[in-house]
């Protein structure tokens, strides 16, 4: 009897390869990591955010026991170690350059937010070097610190730079204002409005780590990190900072435990450790305990925006104005300045029929840690804005919250979409996602339920978002010309072995995302390969060509598209060898996951006997085709692609505490393809976790001195499972039309969509009680002082 092999190709919800190794605790992460003759590094953190070194006297330190070496800034100085270079260049409305402050590795001459790396010391294990760190003696004089992006801007604020009074790093513009003036003046009504998006930080289930390691024999430094980007790291510290030829610099990212965005970027810890090891000639390893987390990694979000947007008499959106703030931190991070630009403000458009937008963003830098990436990147922020606005117009205009978006929504025949703020899209439906979600919500069963939950003595919410992201960063000509400091494309390998197996090598990263399982897919769906006898190799400089890592959901619309592509010459060049095995013209074969058939015949190859005879070529057109069965393939998109769709939430507030339970969520997602239905399930429900914790939990506290208050998971809360609600995933289909698999990227759209929903929900709620808006997050506290300030009134009425 034949054996039945199980369908694993797209659209199969394949179980993760990766999961057994990682809950049977056999992940390898690099904290598992251990050279031979390892010493051990801790970094003098600054407790100032702002303050010049005067001295720093390191001679009790380097006396302590176990020590090694200390280095400070002036060391790196005297070595002509370069800066942390930032990734994108921004211009001003000007056209001028914006500000681009040097970052040193160690801090040279002046401290710039709590947490800024004084000196790096290496010792013969962990406790001895953190102790020796405490022994550095540092002579500050301490300078008032410019906290916050209002007090960096009020007139004699203290510089964070001093070569940057002004502390803008730019001032930034996008669209016709013009046009959109024009358009405010011939409004019948315009809706104001004011909000803040919370600064975030990330917490990822490993904390960063690096081990540098150097071999003098071949004068080669090998960098073992937490990384999502291991190329870009190579790129940027190789060629910015340390001036080590690429040939001589190898880069690897093992099993990294999340990532989040906040590990898409160069860190000074990476520099540092892998100088100094060179330096002392033995290998070097930091691994960052959860404070230094909290006060070091990238923070995320952090705008402060008004907005307006004109409407004619039936609710029409005619025009959006847009001024936003952007805190930057102290420095700028790898891609902090395309956040609120291209990331954000092309976004501003969503998913409606805005004719004609002007936004302004202005950067500004701050005594706090550099503000990057984080879930989402922009289009959260862009989102939250757009659908808080979308809301407080319907109730403005008296217009139904469904009924004013269905009346703007782009339609299907309207692609592809040019949007005034330069993005093309090319697919959607917006109806259909909205259509389901309000259906698996019972939206029309609301009022019922609202209803019993007052009998119960509770506000009952329900909250909308329809939604649009970008994805996968492209084209690098266009990327480029906005100002991108690399490429955007990716690479794919696939190499079939003489006995059918494959090997990938890819230049993504997976951080959790199931990218051993979902690519092994698109290998078994086209070649017909068993997902177990597919090896997904990603992570290292030394063995994948070169590639752009993990962010914005590019793996599968990018790098699933390079191995596409070289599937395809695969394919061809198997073809040859098959027609040449089956004596058949090459037009004449077919192929079909797995086998070669000579077209109307029931002469067939499998695709082992073609890689077997690739390897062995005792049959075979030696004079016509190279030996062996490898190809390599390069993808650059075309566009960005455009998810979108449509998240309801449903909660309930308790009037006696201010305590806000999610009750319901609902999630339907247009994300093009869907590779494995499981997995894609399975990341929505983790971005809508987060976006969750940004609306309800998650703040970034800085006092007026800039010491980070939230600084501790004590202080930062973190959402746990009996904050969230049961998450019912869908999704409703329409292709990406310029990529071979029709994917756009579920990574993100949990983050994005989920918070305007549940503030909107939020202020359904307190609908009686005159409440306009609730800033994130929509702690108890919050809630109770919006209830208990308008009681008098409630009860008057």
């Amino acid at each position: 009897m034949d054996t039945i092999i199980p369908f694993e190709g797209i659209g199969a919800s394949v179980r993760r390869k990766e999961d057994l190794r990682f809950l049977s605790g056999r992940g390898h992460y690099t904290d598992d990591i251990n050279r031979p003759g390892q010493t051990y590094a801790w970094f003098l953190r600054s407790p100032h955010a702002h303050a010049r070194i005067r001295a720093i006297d390191l001679a009790a330190a380097r006396a302590m026991p176990g020590v090694i070496a200390i280095f400070t800034g002036e060391d790196m100085a005297a070595d002509k170690i370069g800066g942390v270079p930032c990734g994108w260049q921004i211009h001003n409305k000007d056209g001028s350059p914006m500000a681009e402050p040097p970052h040193p590795v160690l801090a040279q001459g002046k401290v710039r937010f709590v947490g800024d790396a004084v000196a790096l010391v290496v010792a013969t294990t962990r406790p001895q070097a953190r102790d020796a760190a405490e022994a550095i003696i540092v002579d500050y004089d301490v300078l008032p610190a410019a906290a916050d992006m209002h007090q960096a801007q009020a007139p004699g604020a203290p510089a964070v730079h001093d070569d940057i009074p002004s502390n803008i790093c730019y001032d930034w513009h996008i669209g016709d204002k013009a046009t959109t003036d024009a358009a405010f003046a011939n409004a019948k009504h315009v809706v104001k409005f004011e909000l803040v998006n919370n600064r975030l930080i990330p917490n990822a289930m490993e904390p960063r780590a690096a081990i540098g390691d150097y071999d003098p024999t071949t004068d080669e430094h090998t960098l073992y990190t937490t990384s999502q980007n291991p190329h870009v790291i190579r790129l940027l510290m190789g060629a910015f900072v340390l001036n080590i030829p690429e040939s001589k610099l190898r880069v690897v990212a093992p099993d990294v435990g999340g990532g989040f965005g906040s590990k898409i970027f160069h860190y000074i810890e990476e520099a540092a450790v892998t100088w100094a090891a060179a330096k002392v000639n033995l290998p070097i390893k930091w691994t960052a305990d959860r404070t230094e987390s909290f006060m070091t990694d990238a923070h995320g979000r952090d705008h402060i925006t008004q907005a307006e947007l004109a409407l004619d008499e039936e609710g029409t959106f005619l025009g959006l104005r847009v001024v936003t703030q952007a805190n930057m931190g102290a420095y700028l991070s790898t891609f902090a300045t395309s956040v609120p630009t291209y990331l954000y403000a092309t976004l501003l458009a969503g998913c409606y029929q805005t004719p004609t937008i002007y936004a302004q963003v202005k950067a500004v830098f701050t005594n706090t840690v550099p503000v990057d990436a984080y879930r989402g990147a922009g289009r959260p922020e862009a989102t939250f804005l757009i659908e808080r606005l979308v809301d407080v117009a319907a109730r403005e205009t008296g217009i139904d919250k469904i009924a004013i978006r269905r009346k703007n929504f782009i339609r299907p025949d309207q692609f592809p979409y040019q949007t005034p703020v330069a993005l093309q899209y090319d697919s959607g439906d917006y109806f259909s996602t909205l259509d389901m979600a309000m259906k698996a919500s019972d939206w029309a069963g609301f009022e019922a339920r609202r209803a019993e939950a007052a009998k119960q003595g509770k506000l009952r919410g329900i909250g909308i978002s329809t939604y649009l992201e970008a994805c996968g960063i492209a084209p690098s000509a266009v990327v480029g010309a906005l100002g991108a400091r690399a490429g955007l494309y990716e690479v794919g390998v696939i190499r079939v072995h003489p006995t059918g197996s494959v090997t990938v090598l890819t230049g993504t990263h997976s951080h959790g995302q199931g990218h051993e399982t979902t690519l092994a897919q698109l290998v078994s769906d086209r070649l017909g390969v068993p997902v177990a006898n597919v090896d997904i190799v990603h992570g290292d400089t030394a063995k994948v060509p070169f590639g752009m890592g993990t962010y914005g959901s590019r793996s599968l619309a990018v790098g699933g598209s390079a191995m596409v592509k070289a599937m395809d010459k695969i394919v061809a060049k198997a073809k040859r060898i098959a027609a040449h095995l089956m004596e058949a013209d090459v037009a004449d074969i077919e192929f079909d996951r797995g086998t070669f058939r000579v077209a109307g015949t029931d002469k067939t190859k499998s695709l082992t006997d073609i890689s077997l005879a690739a390897y062995v070529p005792h049959n075979y057109p030696i004079e016509e085709i190279e030996p062996g069965l490898e190809e390599t393939a390069f993808y650059d998109p075309k566009n960005f692609t455009y998810p979108g769709g449509c998240h309801i939430a449903e909660v309930e507030i308790e009037i006696e505490t201010g305590i806000v339970s999610m009750v319901n969520f609902t999630a339907v997602d247009d994300v093009g393809r869907v590779i494995n239905p499981m997995i894609v399930e399975g990341q929505v429900q983790g971005g809508v976790a987060q976006g969750i914790g940004q609306a309800l939990l998650e703040a970034c506290v800085y006092d007026a001195q800039g010491q980070l208050i939230s600084g501790s998971m004590m202080d930062y809360t973190m959402p746990r499972a009996d904050d969230l609600a049961p998450v019912s995933v869908a999704t409703h289909t329409t292709l990406c039309t310029h990529n071979p698999l029709g994917v756009k990227g579920c990574g993100e759209v949990g983050a994005i969509g989920s918070p305007p929903a549940v503030i909107n929900a939020v202020v359904d709620a307190l609908r009686d009680y005159g409440v306009r808006h609730v800033e994130m997050p929509a702690t108890p506290a919050k809630i109770w002082s919006i209830i208990h300030a308008n009681a008098p009134r409630m009860a008057a009425e």
